[in-house]
C-alpha cells in the first residue's frame, strides 16, 4: 500500500486536533507547530476536511477548529478519504486495467490487500487512539517542547539586539 504525505498528515493533524481541542478550539498554527507541518499545506487539508464535515472551524478570539462530532465516530479510513487519498495497493488504482487495458495476474490478490487495509482503517477511531497511552505520552512531549521553543524565542532575540 502506498499512503503518500497527504494522507499521513491528515490522520496527524486530526488526532492532534481531538487530543488538543477537548477543552478549547486548537488553531491550525498550534498544530503546525507541533507536528512539524507546513500552515499552507494544513490549510488545503483541513479545507477537505471540513467540507467532508469531519471539523468545523470556530471564528473570533479563542477561535480554531474542533472535531464537528464525537471522536469516537470518526474513522482513520475516512479521514484518508476526505484529503482524497485512496488507500489503494494496485498499481492500477482498482482499475482493472494493469496488463494491457485488462487485469493482471496478481490484481485480485492487490484488490484483496487494498480491501483488508481499508477495514482496517474503518475499524479504528480516533477516539480509541486517544485511548492509547502512547498516544497521551507523546502528545505531551510535543506540547512541552513547542512551549520550551517558544519560552526560548524571546531570549535569543534579545541577544541579537
Amino acid at each position: 500500500m502506498r499512503l503518500t504525505t497527504k494522507g499521513r498528515y491528515a490522520v496527524t493533524a486530526m488526532l492532534d486536533l481531538a487530543y488538543h481541542s477537548q477543552s478549547n478550539p486548537v488553531t491550525l498554527t498550534d498544530i503546525a507547530t507541533r507536528q512539524t507541518i507546513s500552515l499552507s499545506y494544513l490549510e488545503q487539508l483541513f479545507a477537505r476536511l471540513r467540507k467532508a464535515g469531519m471539523v468545523k472551524g470556530v471564528r473570533g478570539p479563542g477561535g480554531g477548529y474542533t472535531l464537528s462530532r464525537s471522536a469516537r465516530d470518526i474513522n482513520i479510513a475516512d479521514i484518508i478519504e476526505a484529503v482524497d487519498e485512496p488507500v489503494d495497493s494496485t498499481k492500477c488504482g482498482g482499475k482493472a486495467n494493469c496488463h494491457n487495458d485488462e487485469p493482471c495476474l496478481t490484481h485480485d490478490l492487490w484488490m484483496g490487500l487494498s480491501e483488508q487495509i481499508r477495514a482496517y482503517l474503518k475499524e479504528i477511531s480516533l477516539g480509541q487512539l486517544l485511548e492509547r497511552d502512547f498516544v497521551s505520552d507523546v502528545a505531551k512531549r510535543q506540547s512541552k517542547h513547542v512551549e520550551h521553543v517558544i519560552e526560548m524565542q524571546p531570549r535569543q532575540e534579545k541577544r541579537i539586539a
